[in-house]
């Protein structure tokens, strides 16, 4: 019987002929990954902040982790930083008008939007689909953005509304959906920008 194939990092080529996209051909490239859209709220001096982002997956079950990114440039993460408590709002499919209200950089977000203090002091945003409440845990440096790893406190699932099961918000080749291949192109930022964490 031949012997396997020795398995070794070397392949031959070398970091100077590596075809490392730029970050045009990267977020394309990336938009083929499907995501949930969030959005991660707190109260900082008195007053809520947010942002949408994306990028946000569980880590560990025992002790309960999650996961998020933020981009260093965003306005919101540092304050959510300080604040210390904040909450992942998971939006339902039906839930455009607040996934454009915490996408944009502009406007007052909060401004005339329904929303309550959780329990733990942090904003909870109005018949989400799941909200789960964490402490900031960790954070690590990854090239422009951080990832912040938080060690969750509570969540509440909203799955069921009048007897029916509810679809969660997905974003894919910059439209919102899946399987809709007319739906319009998410507006600028969604559509044109990195959304892994702007605030």
């Amino acid at each position: 019987m031949p012997a396997e194939p020795a398995l070794t990092a070397d392949t031959g080529r070398t970091p100077s002929d590596s075809a490392v996209p730029d970050p045009a051909d990267f977020r394309k490239a990336m938009a083929e990954f499907a995501t949930g859209v969030t959005v991660v709220t707190a109260i900082d001096g008195g007053e809520p902040v947010g942002f949408a982002c994306q990028s946000f997956a569980s880590v560990s079950l025992e002790p309960p982790l999650i996961l998020f990114c933020a981009d260093k440039r965003g306005r919101s993460w540092p304050r959510i930083r300080t604040a210390g408590r904040f909450t992942v709002n998971v939006l339902g499919e039906e839930q455009r008008e607040l996934c454009e209200r915490f996408g944009s950089s502009r406007g007052a977000k909060f401004d005339g939007l329904d929303w309550k203090v959780s329990e733990w002091g942090t904003p909870a945003l109005p018949d989400v689909l799941l909200a789960v409440h964490a402490v900031v845990h960790d954070v690590h440096e990854a090239g422009d953005h951080e990832v912040v790893i938080g060690r969750v406190l509570e969540v509440e699932r909203h799955e069921v509304r009048d007897g029916a099961w509810r679809r969660p918000m997905v974003f894919f080749r910059s439209r919102f959906g899946v399987g809709e291949p007319d739906a319009p192109i998410a507006p600028d930022p969604w559509g044109l920008r990195d959304r892994w964490g702007w605030g």
